[in-house]
């Protein structure tokens, strides 16, 4: 089983990659230098609220830093499978930790290590939420877990800067620093044949390095609240990495999501828009995605109650065309269930239709 997988966009033309990570560091790093001493490097302006500056010519932003760091690094965790590391970020005194569903990767038990030293603890599966990207584990021994603070998603701002807690190829507790870019991304992960097995809605667009192995972290403000779950690094499939662009889980759907799981035992409400059918990307005689083919119809469901059958062709949402069951995702994430959509079909006789469906909920 790959440690890794491809995402799509269809926004851009670029390929993305999920944080997860195989082995141990590789070599070949390149050593940081020091200032000289008594000439510290010029320090950048401390947001407003920051503390001052301090003794020996350390910045009030840098004490923030340094303050946000000590209150949150304890909350974040190492998590060891046999097909490599993630991260997770403790939840609650009952031992949930909450991470990524691409972390569990269908494991039913892990080995988590708080990112702050101390034994292995053993931990298992609560439930996962794969099309989200989201999943809660239960670590037995809860002695000393430090319950990170979770902050809301939808006070966000561009502009805002960000630190990114995880374990990126294996260093345990590293911290990444940047700014929130974007906000209300859709974005899609796949497991490399092109059918999305993840699709984040409103995702954080953030200049903080993600790297393997930081999957499932935290993404803090300089309050120390998590505002994200760091999930989805780019890359350009012609020029390679992507330095600067990676991509976050809101913190509103994933304490949801986790509040579900913990209480329900799965997700009850997804509030995610569904049509009731499994589907395949069509090409056409060179390979290029034309559309999305329906091979299954649910009884009963969306897709059955407005006509549509099993070979017909799903060409365009609304005014949002699906070449593939990437953008067919992509599109049906910025929707909500009790929707109406126009879906416009391609029949096999070569004719096409619009037609209205009333969407239905994707199943947790």
């Amino acid at each position: 089983m790959g440690c890794s997988r491809t995402l799509g966009r269809t926004a851009a033309s670029m390929a993305l990659l999920v944080g997860t990570a195989c082995g141990s560091p590789t070599a070949g790093l390149t050593a940081g230098l020091s200032a000289p001493t008594g000439t510290p490097p010029p320090s950048p302006t401390a947001p407003a609220g920051a503390p001052p500056a301090q003794p020996g010519g350390t910045s009030g932003q840098e004490s923030t830093y340094e303050q946000v760091i000590k209150r949150v690094l304890p909350s974040i965790v190492q998590i060891t499978t046999n097909q490599g590391l993630g991260s997770g970020i403790v939840y609650d005194k009952d031992g949930h930790i909450l991470t990524n569903a691409h972390v569990v990767n269908g494991a039913k038990r892990f080995s988590v290590t708080l990112a702050t030293g101390g034994k292995p603890r053993t931990a298992r599966v609560m439930n996962v939420f794969p099309a989200g990207d989201l999943a809660v584990i239960k670590v037995d021994n809860t002695q000393g877990l430090q319950p990170a603070s979770f902050g809301r998603s939808a006070d966000l701002r561009v502009g805002q800067i960000v630190l990114a807690m995880g374990n990126p190829l294996g260093y345990s507790g590293s911290v990444t620093e940047g700014i929130v870019s974007g906000l209300g991304r859709t974005v899609s992960g796949s497991s490399g044949e092109g059918t999305p097995t993840s699709t984040i809605p409103d995702a954080i667009q953030t200049s903080a390095a993600i790297n393997p192995g930081n999957s499932g972290g935290a993404l803090v403000d300089l309050n120390g609240n998590v505002i994200g779950i760091p999930s989805l690094a780019a890359v350009d499939p012609e020029l390679g990495a992507a330095p600067g662009i990676g991509f976050a889980i809101p913190s509103d759907t994933a304490t949801d999501i986790a509040n579900q799981i913990i209480k329900n035992g799965r997700v009850v409400n997804s509030r995610r828009a569904a049509l009731g059918i499994q589907v395949g990307t069509a090409v056409d005689a060179l390979g290029s995605p034309v559309g999305v083919l329906v091979g299954r119809v649910t009884n009963g469901g969306a897709a059955e109650q407005a006509g549509i059958r099993p070979g017909d062709m799903i060409v365009k949402v609304n005014d949002t065309p699906t070449p593939n069951t990437t953008a067919l995702s992509e599109a049906l994430a910025r929707l909500r269930p009790g929707e109406s959509a126009k879906v416009t079909l391609l029949y096999p006789s070569g004719t096409t239709s619009t037609v209205t469906v009333t969407l239905g909920q994707l199943a947790g």
